[in-house]
């Protein structure tokens, strides 16, 4: 589905995470992370791209919510959402078929991918946004 976030989320930097490592615990104590990520140029604009080269760099990680240091930047995103904490494998499945939903949709994709993980209503959430601009012409 398509997001308009209309104001940023922010979060504490946590320099030195390892995206994956853990998952977040599934109690209604975690706290929110936010991963972000730089997608791998030649695969981020493919139909088809290979999952094993779709995550490029971690560009920065944050944890919390409220006022921090990174953000996600409010914004036209693509979004999905899963009521569980995904490991990595998964959150690609579900970034690829974003991918492939928005460039069938002809919209201009950017090149960043984020990863939130919170507790909501219960349970653990794993939500992917992609932002992208209008459509191609």
């Amino acid at each position: 589905m398509r997001l308009d976030l209309r104001a940023p989320l922010e979060y504490e930097e946590t320099p030195g995470l390892i995206p994956f490592q853990r998952l977040p615990s599934a109690d209604e104590t975690a706290e929110e992370l936010l991963l972000c990520f730089e997608l791998d140029r030649e695969q981020a604009g493919r139909i088809d791209p290979d999952a094993d080269c779709f995550l490029g760099k971690l560009v920065f990680s944050g944890t919390g919510g409220g006022q921090g240091k990174v953000q996600l930047p409010a914004g036209l995103y693509l979004f999905d959402q899963q009521r569980r904490a995904l490991d990595r494998q998964d959150c690609v499945d579900m970034a690829i078929e974003q991918q492939k939903d928005g460039l069938w949709e002809q919209l201009r994709l950017e090149n960043r991918l984020y990863i939130r993980y919170l507790f909501e209503d219960g349970s653990p959430v794993t939500q992917i946004f992609r932002p992208y601009g209008r459509k191609q012409v």
